[in-house]
């Protein structure tokens, strides 16, 4: 982890973090877990609605390793303190290769139809149960069940914190789909091991150790400058600094979306990697994943 010391627990005596050079407004430390209390902070958060304009003024925090996210605390599941995070289940994202973790995925969602069992039934068994479905190279077109290679890195067109704090005055203004936003704090080395580090387990029926998918994140950081916007119980929200620009660019993002995230096409809008690449990636500013 981060070389700093966590700094969360001294907001316990000073609350607006004025000693570490912040002017927080009121908030409350989150140390709960779903085995009980942690041993030290997860996270600050904001008891009032955020507004635009907040997430840049946190940008301070950065030099003490606290890092920004929205939490979206006005689901049924309330907020983090209820969501039932589970750090002592997380590795290191760091441990992890992004290209081995994708491809495993891939394999397991996409692949042929050999390794159908009781939990993955074949062709017969869906056909039967749901009528008939797309076909790989319907569903998983232009690829199929062979994985393609890591989608190259495309050109920045904003800085990646700078459009972190753009989509996060989108998400916290007025009409935004997040039904109750508040600002949040993570002591983390980077961004896209907020996640893992808080043992959010948004992804749980998919993938129990978020710090693998976190690997992934790691990787779009470097490659499309993502940051880590906003997290609801089940939801993940990525601001993109250097979105795919073309189609044969989009549809390499996709099938990396898809192994990272299934549901986002099996029980999304788009039911076709080509429409879901076309819609959801191309030349998009912000990605947005749900796990069932």
């Amino acid at each position: 982890m981060a070389t700093l010391p966590n700094p969360l627990p001294r907001l316990a005596a000073d609350p607006s973090g004025h000693a570490l050079g912040l002017g927080l407004p009121a908030g409350r430390l989150i140390d709960a877990t779903s085995d009980g209390p942690w041993h030290e902070p997860l996270l600050w958060h904001a008891e009032d609605r955020a507004a635009p304009g907040g997430w840049a003024a946190l940008s301070g925090a950065r030099t003490s390793g606290l890092l920004p996210v929205l939490l979206d605390v006005g689901d049924t599941q309330n907020g983090p303190a209820e969501w039932e995070l589970s750090p002592d289940m997380m590795s290191y994202p760091g441990d992890h290769d992004a290209e081995e973790v994708l491809a495993e995925f891939w394999e397991a969602y996409a692949g042929a139809e050999a390794g159908a069992d009781e939990d993955h039934p074949g062709e017969d068994e869906v056909v039967e149960v749901f009528g008939e479905q797309p076909g790989p190279d319907g569903t998983f077109a232009p690829y199929g069940p062979l994985r393609p290679g890591p989608a190259d890195a495309t050109a920045p067109d904003a800085d990646p914190d700078a459009r972190a704090a753009e989509v996060a005055d989108s998400l916290t203004a007025s009409g935004s789909w997040l039904k109750d936003p508040r600002l949040a704090l993570v002591f983390a080395r980077r961004s896209a091991d907020i996640p893992a580090v808080i043992g959010w387990t948004g992804p749980a029926n998919h993938e129990g150790d978020m710090a693998r998918l976190c690997a992934v994140l790691r990787s779009w950081e470097d490659r499309f400058g993502i940051r880590v916007v906003a997290l609801t119980f089940d939801q993940l929200v990525v601001s993109v600094a250097a979105p795919p620009t073309t189609m044969a660019e989009a549809e390499a993002v996709a099938a990396e979306h898809y192994a990272f995230c299934p549901d986002n096409i099996d029980q999304g809008s788009r039911t076709t990697l080509r429409e879901y690449a076309e819609r959801e990636v191309l030349n998009e500013k912000v990605w947005a994943f749900w796990w069932d």
